[in-house]
Protein backbone atom coordinates (compact mmCIF):
# COMPACT_ATOMS: atom_id res chain seq x y z
CA UNK A 1 0.00 0.00 0.00
CA UNK A 2 1.33 3.34 -1.17
CA UNK A 3 1.78 6.31 2.05
CA UNK A 4 -1.40 8.04 0.58
CA UNK A 5 -3.24 5.21 0.53
CA UNK A 6 -2.02 4.02 3.92
CA UNK A 7 -3.10 7.46 5.27
CA UNK A 8 -6.42 7.59 3.83
CA UNK A 9 -6.90 4.11 5.18
CA UNK A 10 -5.88 5.76 8.48
CA UNK A 11 -8.11 8.22 8.11
CA UNK A 12 -11.13 5.97 7.50
CA UNK A 13 -10.02 4.13 10.61
CA UNK A 14 -10.06 7.05 12.76
CA UNK A 15 -13.82 7.96 11.98
CA UNK A 16 -15.18 4.43 12.21
CA UNK A 17 -13.35 4.64 16.08
CA UNK A 18 -14.70 8.14 16.68
CA UNK A 19 -18.56 6.99 15.28
CA UNK A 20 -18.35 3.43 17.16
CA UNK A 21 -17.01 5.12 20.58
CA UNK A 22 -19.75 7.89 19.95
CA UNK A 23 -22.62 4.76 19.59
CA UNK A 24 -21.22 3.31 22.96
CA UNK A 25 -20.23 0.51 20.76
CA UNK A 26 -17.70 -2.29 21.90
CA UNK A 27 -15.53 -3.68 19.26
CA UNK A 28 -17.82 -7.17 19.98
CA UNK A 29 -20.94 -5.53 19.56
CA UNK A 30 -20.09 -3.76 16.03
CA UNK A 31 -18.94 -6.72 15.11
CA UNK A 32 -21.99 -8.42 15.49
CA UNK A 33 -24.20 -5.79 14.06
CA UNK A 34 -21.80 -5.64 10.88
CA UNK A 35 -21.17 -9.42 10.45
CA UNK A 36 -17.19 -8.59 10.73
CA UNK A 37 -14.81 -10.63 13.49
CA UNK A 38 -14.03 -7.87 16.11
CA UNK A 39 -10.05 -8.33 15.23
CA UNK A 40 -10.72 -6.96 11.51
CA UNK A 41 -12.26 -4.42 12.69
CA UNK A 42 -9.25 -3.47 14.88
CA UNK A 43 -7.01 -3.45 11.77
CA UNK A 44 -9.61 -1.35 9.82
CA UNK A 45 -9.68 1.21 13.32
CA UNK A 46 -5.81 1.15 13.30
CA UNK A 47 -5.36 2.02 9.54
CA UNK A 48 -3.66 -1.65 8.72
CA UNK A 49 -6.57 -2.67 6.01
CA UNK A 50 -8.31 -0.41 3.54
CA UNK A 51 -11.63 -1.78 3.63
CA UNK A 52 -13.80 -2.40 0.43
CA UNK A 53 -16.83 -0.07 -0.43
CA UNK A 54 -19.25 -3.09 0.19
CA UNK A 55 -17.11 -3.91 4.02
CA UNK A 56 -17.23 -0.24 4.27
CA UNK A 57 -21.36 0.38 3.67
CA UNK A 58 -21.92 -2.34 6.00
CA UNK A 59 -20.14 -0.37 8.94
CA UNK A 60 -21.60 2.50 7.84
CA UNK A 61 -25.05 0.84 8.13
CA UNK A 62 -24.30 -0.53 11.52
CA UNK A 63 -23.27 2.81 12.98
CA UNK A 64 -26.07 4.79 11.89
CA UNK A 65 -24.16 6.75 9.58
CA UNK A 66 -23.07 6.68 5.81
CA UNK A 67 -19.75 6.31 4.06
CA UNK A 68 -19.30 10.03 3.25
CA UNK A 69 -19.23 10.59 7.40
CA UNK A 70 -16.73 7.47 7.28
CA UNK A 71 -14.21 8.92 4.14
CA UNK A 72 -14.44 12.61 5.70
CA UNK A 73 -10.75 14.70 4.58
CA UNK A 74 -10.32 15.97 7.94
CA UNK A 75 -9.62 14.40 11.09
CA UNK A 76 -12.30 13.85 13.96
CA UNK A 77 -10.52 15.26 16.63
CA UNK A 78 -7.42 16.81 17.51
CA UNK A 79 -5.85 13.65 18.94
CA UNK A 80 -6.86 12.24 15.50
CA UNK A 81 -5.14 14.58 13.84
CA UNK A 82 -1.91 14.47 15.56
CA UNK A 83 -2.01 10.56 14.95
CA UNK A 84 -2.37 10.73 10.89
CA UNK A 85 -0.03 14.01 10.92
CA UNK A 86 2.75 12.13 13.02
CA UNK A 87 1.99 8.77 10.58
CA UNK A 88 2.61 11.07 7.73
CA UNK A 89 5.80 12.58 8.36
CA UNK A 90 7.15 8.77 10.13
CA UNK A 91 6.80 8.18 6.62
CA UNK A 92 8.48 10.83 4.60
CA UNK A 93 11.88 10.72 3.06
CA UNK A 94 12.63 12.85 5.51
CA UNK A 95 12.70 10.79 8.76
CA UNK A 96 13.61 8.13 6.85
CA UNK A 97 17.35 9.84 5.76
CA UNK A 98 17.83 10.94 9.30
CA UNK A 99 17.29 7.69 10.29
CA UNK A 100 14.45 8.99 13.05
CA UNK A 101 13.32 5.92 14.80
CA UNK A 102 9.35 5.11 14.74
CA UNK A 103 7.19 6.15 17.76
CA UNK A 104 4.38 3.52 17.76
CA UNK A 105 1.66 6.07 19.31
CA UNK A 106 -0.80 4.05 21.81
CA UNK A 107 -3.88 5.82 23.39
CA UNK A 108 -1.48 5.69 26.22
CA UNK A 109 0.86 8.64 24.89
CA UNK A 110 -0.54 12.02 26.05
CA UNK A 111 -1.16 14.30 23.80
CA UNK A 112 0.91 16.43 24.77
CA UNK A 113 4.07 14.49 24.45
CA UNK A 114 2.28 14.10 20.63
CA UNK A 115 1.85 17.44 19.82
CA UNK A 116 6.08 17.76 20.88
CA UNK A 117 7.04 15.10 18.90
CA UNK A 118 4.97 16.13 15.64
CA UNK A 119 6.26 19.76 16.37
CA UNK A 120 10.20 18.09 16.54
CA UNK A 121 9.50 16.11 12.99
CA UNK A 122 8.53 19.63 11.42
CA UNK A 123 11.43 21.42 12.52
CA UNK A 124 13.48 18.71 11.62
CA UNK A 125 11.77 19.07 8.43
CA UNK A 126 12.28 22.48 7.75
CA UNK A 127 16.01 22.38 7.78
CA UNK A 128 16.24 19.99 5.78
CA UNK A 129 14.79 22.10 3.41
CA UNK A 130 16.22 25.23 4.00
CA UNK A 131 19.78 23.34 4.25
CA UNK A 132 18.60 22.32 0.95
CA UNK A 133 17.37 25.32 -0.72
CA UNK A 134 20.64 27.39 -1.57
CA UNK A 135 22.03 28.38 -5.14
CA UNK A 136 24.89 25.95 -4.76
CA UNK A 137 22.48 22.45 -3.49
CA UNK A 138 20.10 23.54 -6.13
CA UNK A 139 22.75 23.98 -9.17
CA UNK A 140 24.38 20.63 -8.16
CA UNK A 141 20.92 19.10 -8.06
CA UNK A 142 20.22 20.25 -11.18
CA UNK A 143 23.30 18.63 -12.66
CA UNK A 144 23.11 15.39 -11.50
CA UNK A 145 19.92 15.46 -12.94
CA UNK A 146 20.77 16.52 -16.55
CA UNK A 147 23.73 13.94 -16.40
CA UNK A 148 20.96 11.13 -15.26
CA UNK A 149 18.69 12.14 -18.24
CA UNK A 150 21.72 11.83 -20.79
CA UNK A 151 22.19 8.49 -19.41
CA UNK A 152 18.97 7.23 -20.28
CA UNK A 153 18.87 9.20 -23.47
CA UNK A 154 16.09 11.26 -21.90
CA UNK A 155 13.52 8.82 -22.14
CA UNK A 156 11.57 8.35 -18.98
CA UNK A 157 9.67 4.61 -19.62
CA UNK A 158 7.91 4.23 -16.49
CA UNK A 159 6.51 7.92 -17.19
CA UNK A 160 5.86 6.95 -20.57
CA UNK A 161 3.89 4.14 -19.71
CA UNK A 162 2.15 5.70 -17.68
CA UNK A 163 0.62 8.25 -19.96
CA UNK A 164 0.04 5.47 -22.06
CA UNK A 165 -2.37 4.04 -19.66
CA UNK A 166 -4.00 6.98 -19.45
CA UNK A 167 -4.48 8.06 -22.86
CA UNK A 168 -6.05 4.72 -23.59
CA UNK A 169 -7.81 5.41 -20.77
CA UNK A 170 -10.60 7.77 -23.01
CA UNK A 171 -11.58 7.71 -26.80
CA UNK A 172 -9.42 10.52 -28.56
CA UNK A 173 -10.22 12.01 -31.75
CA UNK A 174 -7.39 11.80 -34.43
CA UNK A 175 -5.19 15.07 -34.55
CA UNK A 176 -4.15 17.62 -31.64
CA UNK A 177 -4.93 16.87 -28.45
CA UNK A 178 -8.05 18.88 -27.43
CA UNK A 179 -9.05 20.78 -24.48
CA UNK A 180 -12.41 18.88 -24.22
CA UNK A 181 -10.33 15.88 -24.18
CA UNK A 182 -7.75 16.85 -22.02
CA UNK A 183 -10.82 17.57 -19.35
CA UNK A 184 -12.39 14.22 -19.65
CA UNK A 185 -9.12 12.65 -18.80
CA UNK A 186 -9.40 15.07 -15.77
CA UNK A 187 -12.39 13.71 -14.92
CA UNK A 188 -11.18 9.91 -15.43
CA UNK A 189 -8.82 10.67 -12.35
CA UNK A 190 -11.68 12.45 -10.66
CA UNK A 191 -10.68 15.96 -11.59
CA UNK A 192 -12.65 19.12 -13.03
CA UNK A 193 -10.46 22.08 -14.60
CA UNK A 194 -11.74 25.29 -13.26
CA UNK A 195 -10.07 28.82 -14.68
CA UNK A 196 -9.93 31.29 -11.93
CA UNK A 197 -8.83 34.81 -12.83
CA UNK A 198 -7.19 34.82 -9.31
CA UNK A 199 -4.52 32.13 -9.17
CA UNK A 200 -1.61 33.01 -6.67
CA UNK A 201 1.01 34.82 -8.43
CA UNK A 202 3.16 32.17 -7.25
CA UNK A 203 1.66 29.38 -8.89
CA UNK A 204 0.89 27.91 -12.36
CA UNK A 205 -1.91 26.29 -11.07
CA UNK A 206 -3.23 25.03 -7.78
CA UNK A 207 -4.86 21.80 -6.93
CA UNK A 208 -7.67 21.22 -4.31
CA UNK A 209 -7.21 17.55 -3.66
CA UNK A 210 -10.16 17.50 -1.18
CA UNK A 211 -12.74 18.53 -3.83
CA UNK A 212 -11.31 17.35 -6.53
CA UNK A 213 -10.58 20.47 -8.70
CA UNK A 214 -7.52 21.73 -10.58
CA UNK A 215 -7.33 25.86 -10.81
CA UNK A 216 -5.99 27.45 -13.69
CA UNK A 217 -5.20 30.35 -15.14
CA UNK A 218 -7.95 31.84 -17.69
CA UNK A 219 -7.28 31.28 -21.17
CA UNK A 220 -7.55 34.86 -22.38
CA UNK A 221 -4.31 35.25 -19.81
CA UNK A 222 -1.00 35.96 -21.73
CA UNK A 223 1.20 33.21 -21.86
CA UNK A 224 -1.73 30.59 -20.58
CA UNK A 225 -1.68 28.93 -24.05
CA UNK A 226 -0.11 25.95 -22.87
CA UNK A 227 -3.39 25.21 -20.42
CA UNK A 228 -3.03 21.32 -21.84
CA UNK A 229 0.24 20.61 -20.92
CA UNK A 230 -0.15 22.49 -17.66
CA UNK A 231 -3.35 21.08 -17.14
CA UNK A 232 -2.12 17.77 -17.65
CA UNK A 233 1.18 18.57 -15.58
CA UNK A 234 -1.55 19.02 -12.62
CA UNK A 235 -2.96 15.59 -13.27
CA UNK A 236 0.87 14.25 -13.45
CA UNK A 237 1.00 14.70 -9.73
CA UNK A 238 -1.60 12.33 -9.09
CA UNK A 239 -1.19 9.68 -11.83
CA UNK A 240 2.72 9.69 -10.71
CA UNK A 241 1.52 9.60 -6.96
CA UNK A 242 4.25 12.45 -6.08
CA UNK A 243 4.34 12.97 -2.33
CA UNK A 244 5.19 16.72 -1.22
CA UNK A 245 8.87 17.38 -2.27
CA UNK A 246 11.61 16.91 0.81
CA UNK A 247 14.11 19.13 -0.93
CA UNK A 248 15.14 21.09 -4.02
CA UNK A 249 16.48 17.83 -5.80
CA UNK A 250 12.79 15.93 -5.76
CA UNK A 251 11.37 19.43 -6.60
CA UNK A 252 13.15 19.29 -9.60
CA UNK A 253 12.62 15.94 -10.29
CA UNK A 254 8.71 16.14 -10.12
CA UNK A 255 9.15 18.71 -12.80
CA UNK A 256 11.45 16.58 -14.91
CA UNK A 257 8.36 14.05 -14.45
CA UNK A 258 5.27 15.95 -15.29
CA UNK A 259 6.60 17.97 -18.11
CA UNK A 260 7.70 14.36 -19.72
CA UNK A 261 4.12 13.12 -18.54
CA UNK A 262 2.57 15.85 -20.10
CA UNK A 263 4.68 15.45 -23.36
CA UNK A 264 3.88 12.09 -23.79
CA UNK A 265 0.10 13.08 -23.67
CA UNK A 266 0.47 15.69 -26.24
CA UNK A 267 2.54 13.70 -28.34
CA UNK A 268 1.72 10.00 -27.73
CA UNK A 269 4.42 7.20 -27.90
CA UNK A 270 2.37 5.37 -30.22
CA UNK A 271 1.54 7.93 -32.56
CA UNK A 272 4.43 9.40 -32.97
CA UNK A 273 7.04 6.86 -33.34
CA UNK A 274 5.28 5.36 -36.43
CA UNK A 275 5.44 9.21 -37.47
CA UNK A 276 8.55 10.23 -36.78
CA UNK A 277 9.96 6.51 -38.32
CA UNK A 278 7.80 7.18 -41.53
CA UNK A 279 10.07 10.47 -42.01
CA UNK A 280 13.07 8.83 -41.21
CA UNK A 281 12.72 6.37 -43.98
CA UNK A 282 12.00 9.49 -46.24
CA UNK A 283 14.75 11.21 -45.10
CA UNK A 284 12.11 14.41 -43.97
CA UNK A 285 12.55 14.59 -40.20
CA UNK A 286 11.21 18.04 -39.39
CA UNK A 287 10.64 19.39 -36.49
CA UNK A 288 7.94 22.11 -38.07
CA UNK A 289 6.15 19.08 -39.60
CA UNK A 290 5.70 17.21 -35.58
CA UNK A 291 4.79 20.76 -34.08
CA UNK A 292 2.44 21.09 -36.89
CA UNK A 293 1.08 17.72 -36.33
CA UNK A 294 0.18 17.60 -32.50
CA UNK A 295 -0.54 21.30 -32.19
CA UNK A 296 2.15 21.94 -29.51
CA UNK A 297 4.94 24.67 -28.99
CA UNK A 298 8.42 24.39 -31.43
CA UNK A 299 10.27 24.02 -28.27
CA UNK A 300 7.76 20.96 -27.15
CA UNK A 301 8.31 19.41 -30.31
CA UNK A 302 12.03 19.62 -30.03
CA UNK A 303 12.23 18.36 -26.36
CA UNK A 304 9.87 15.68 -27.14
CA UNK A 305 12.14 14.97 -30.47
CA UNK A 306 14.78 13.98 -27.70
CA UNK A 307 13.14 11.57 -26.06
CA UNK A 308 12.15 9.28 -28.37
CA UNK A 309 14.89 9.92 -31.32
CA UNK A 310 17.72 7.86 -29.70
CA UNK A 311 15.39 5.25 -28.23
CA UNK A 312 13.10 4.79 -31.10
CA UNK A 313 15.37 6.24 -34.52
CA UNK A 314 19.29 5.69 -33.52
CA UNK A 315 19.60 9.19 -33.60
CA UNK A 316 22.07 10.85 -31.15
CA UNK A 317 21.07 14.58 -30.63
CA UNK A 318 21.46 17.61 -28.63
CA UNK A 319 18.69 20.31 -27.64
CA UNK A 320 19.28 23.96 -26.46
CA UNK A 321 16.95 26.45 -25.33
CA UNK A 322 19.62 29.96 -25.48
CA UNK A 323 18.91 33.30 -24.83
CA UNK A 324 20.23 36.43 -27.54
CA UNK A 325 23.19 36.74 -25.10
CA UNK A 326 24.24 33.30 -25.59
CA UNK A 327 23.63 32.18 -22.23
CA UNK A 328 22.36 28.71 -22.09
CA UNK A 329 18.66 28.85 -20.01
CA UNK A 330 18.83 24.22 -20.83
CA UNK A 331 20.38 21.85 -22.67
CA UNK A 332 20.42 18.50 -22.86
CA UNK A 333 22.98 16.07 -25.30
CA UNK A 334 23.97 12.23 -25.86
CA UNK A 335 26.06 13.03 -29.25
CA UNK A 336 29.03 14.14 -28.12
CA UNK A 337 28.98 18.28 -28.47
CA UNK A 338 30.89 19.85 -26.11
CA UNK A 339 28.75 22.71 -23.95
CA UNK A 340 30.74 25.15 -22.16
CA UNK A 341 30.57 23.74 -18.64
CA UNK A 342 31.66 25.58 -15.64
CA UNK A 343 33.37 24.29 -13.03
CA UNK A 344 30.94 22.57 -11.11
CA UNK A 345 29.65 21.01 -14.43
CA UNK A 346 26.84 23.07 -14.67
CA UNK A 347 25.42 24.27 -18.29
CA UNK A 348 23.17 26.92 -17.34
CA UNK A 349 24.09 30.41 -17.63
CA UNK A 350 27.13 29.26 -19.76
CA UNK A 351 27.62 31.19 -23.07
CA UNK A 352 27.90 29.14 -25.98
CA UNK A 353 29.93 30.10 -28.95
CA UNK A 354 28.34 33.04 -31.35
CA UNK A 355 29.26 30.58 -34.51
CA UNK A 356 26.95 27.90 -33.20
CA UNK A 357 23.67 28.12 -35.02
CA UNK A 358 21.80 28.48 -31.78
CA UNK A 359 23.45 32.64 -32.12
CA UNK A 360 24.30 32.77 -35.88
CA UNK A 361 20.10 32.18 -36.28
CA UNK A 362 19.52 35.49 -34.35
CA UNK A 363 21.39 37.34 -37.27
CA UNK A 364 19.78 35.27 -39.68
CA UNK A 365 16.78 35.50 -38.76
CA UNK A 366 13.19 33.67 -40.75
CA UNK A 367 10.51 33.74 -38.21
CA UNK A 368 8.86 31.71 -41.00
CA UNK A 369 11.33 29.00 -41.37
CA UNK A 370 14.14 27.25 -39.53
CA UNK A 371 17.56 28.17 -39.81
CA UNK A 372 19.83 25.57 -40.60
CA UNK A 373 23.94 25.31 -40.00
CA UNK A 374 26.53 23.20 -39.77
CA UNK A 375 29.30 23.96 -37.27
CA UNK A 376 32.78 22.78 -37.45
CA UNK A 377 34.15 21.99 -33.49
CA UNK A 378 36.85 20.12 -31.81
CA UNK A 379 34.15 17.30 -30.98
CA UNK A 380 33.51 17.13 -34.48
CA UNK A 381 30.69 18.77 -37.05
CA UNK A 382 26.89 19.43 -35.94
CA UNK A 383 24.76 19.97 -38.45
CA UNK A 384 21.72 22.22 -36.38
CA UNK A 385 17.94 23.48 -36.94
CA UNK A 386 17.34 26.80 -35.19
CA UNK A 387 14.22 28.38 -34.35
CA UNK A 388 14.15 31.69 -32.87
CA UNK A 389 10.96 33.30 -30.54
CA UNK A 390 10.16 35.95 -28.14
CA UNK A 391 8.86 35.81 -24.80
CA UNK A 392 10.23 37.89 -22.40
CA UNK A 393 13.79 38.07 -23.92
CA UNK A 394 14.35 36.78 -27.41
CA UNK A 395 15.58 33.06 -27.58
CA UNK A 396 16.55 30.33 -29.67
CA UNK A 397 15.35 26.57 -30.24
CA UNK A 398 17.93 23.91 -31.37
CA UNK A 399 18.03 20.58 -32.19
CA UNK A 400 21.23 19.43 -33.59
CA UNK A 401 22.78 15.71 -34.49
CA UNK A 402 26.34 15.00 -35.48
CA UNK A 403 27.32 14.66 -39.22
CA UNK A 404 26.68 11.50 -40.27
CA UNK A 405 22.56 11.71 -39.17
CA UNK A 406 22.40 14.74 -40.95
CA UNK A 407 21.07 12.88 -44.24
CA UNK A 408 17.85 11.92 -42.19
CA UNK A 409 16.65 15.76 -41.75
CA UNK A 410 15.27 17.84 -43.94
CA UNK A 411 17.33 20.97 -44.57
CA UNK A 412 21.06 19.23 -44.72
CA UNK A 413 21.49 20.46 -48.24
CA UNK A 414 21.98 24.13 -46.58
CA UNK A 415 25.48 25.47 -47.18
CA UNK A 416 25.99 27.32 -44.11
CA UNK A 417 28.83 25.78 -42.36
CA UNK A 418 30.64 27.75 -39.28
CA UNK A 419 34.15 26.71 -37.78
CA UNK A 420 34.08 27.07 -33.96
CA UNK A 421 37.35 26.37 -31.88
CA UNK A 422 35.95 27.34 -28.63
CA UNK A 423 37.03 27.16 -25.67
CA UNK A 424 39.68 28.42 -27.47
CA UNK A 425 39.56 31.99 -26.49
CA UNK A 426 40.82 33.41 -29.86
CA UNK A 427 37.53 31.79 -31.54
CA UNK A 428 35.52 34.38 -30.29
CA UNK A 429 35.59 35.62 -26.70
CA UNK A 430 38.68 37.50 -27.09
CA UNK A 431 37.90 41.06 -28.33
CA UNK A 432 40.54 41.90 -31.43
CA UNK A 433 43.55 43.60 -30.04
CA UNK A 434 42.84 47.04 -31.50
CA UNK A 435 39.41 47.14 -29.94
CA UNK A 436 40.90 46.64 -26.48
CA UNK A 437 43.65 49.13 -26.78
CA UNK A 438 40.94 51.42 -28.38
CA UNK A 439 37.98 51.08 -25.66
CA UNK A 440 39.66 49.11 -22.36
CA UNK A 441 40.60 52.36 -20.08
CA UNK A 442 37.48 54.31 -21.38
CA UNK A 443 34.45 51.70 -21.19
CA UNK A 444 32.46 51.24 -17.61
CA UNK A 445 29.17 49.10 -18.48
CA UNK A 446 26.43 48.64 -15.93
CA UNK A 447 26.35 44.99 -15.73
CA UNK A 448 22.35 43.16 -15.36
CA UNK A 449 22.40 41.55 -12.20
CA UNK A 450 19.19 39.22 -11.67
CA UNK A 451 17.57 39.18 -8.22
CA UNK A 452 17.75 35.65 -8.06
CA UNK A 453 21.10 35.49 -8.58
CA UNK A 454 21.44 37.14 -5.03
CA UNK A 455 18.13 35.21 -3.64
CA UNK A 456 18.05 32.02 -1.37
CA UNK A 457 15.78 29.77 -3.06
CA UNK A 458 12.37 29.66 -1.34
CA UNK A 459 12.00 27.46 1.36
CA UNK A 460 8.36 26.92 1.65
CA UNK A 461 6.60 23.53 0.88
CA UNK A 462 6.91 23.67 -2.87
CA UNK A 463 9.95 26.02 -3.61
CA UNK A 464 8.96 29.19 -4.87
CA UNK A 465 5.20 29.09 -3.73
CA UNK A 466 3.60 31.10 -1.16
CA UNK A 467 1.87 28.66 1.13
CA UNK A 468 -0.30 31.55 2.39
CA UNK A 469 -1.29 32.82 -0.67
CA UNK A 470 -2.36 29.24 -1.61
CA UNK A 471 -3.89 28.82 1.04
CA UNK A 472 -6.29 31.64 1.21
CA UNK A 473 -7.02 31.19 -2.29
CA UNK A 474 -8.49 27.91 -1.48
CA UNK A 475 -10.31 29.26 1.30
CA UNK A 476 -12.06 31.42 -0.57
CA UNK A 477 -13.16 28.95 -3.56
CA UNK A 478 -13.75 25.90 -1.33
CA UNK A 479 -17.53 27.28 -0.38
CA UNK A 480 -18.44 26.89 -4.34
CA UNK A 481 -17.64 22.75 -3.64
CA UNK A 482 -18.98 22.32 -0.02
Amino acid sequence: MSSSRSLDAARVGQWVRHVRTERGFTLDVLGQACGLPPSQLSMIENGLREPRVSVLGRIADALGTDIPTLTRSDAPSERAHLELELARLQASPVAERLGIPRLDVRRSVPDDVLRTVVALHGALGQQVREASATQAAGRLAMIALRLEGQAQDNYLEAVEDRAAELMASVERPPGPLTHHTVSRLAEHLGYRLVHADDLPASTRTVTDREHGVIYLPPAATPGAHGLRSLSLQALAHRVLEHREPTDYADFLRQRIEITAFAAACLIPRDTAVPFLRDAKGRRDIALEDLRDAYGVTHEAAAHRFTSLATKFLDIPVHFLRVRRSGAIVKGYENDGIAFPVATDGGIVGQVVCAKWAARTAFVHRNRSREHYQYTDTPTGTFWCSVQTGTSEDEFSITLGTPFAHARWFRGRETGVRRTSTCPDPTCCRRPEPELVRRWHDSAWPSAKLGEHVLAPLPTGRFPGVDDGEVYRFLESHAQAWD
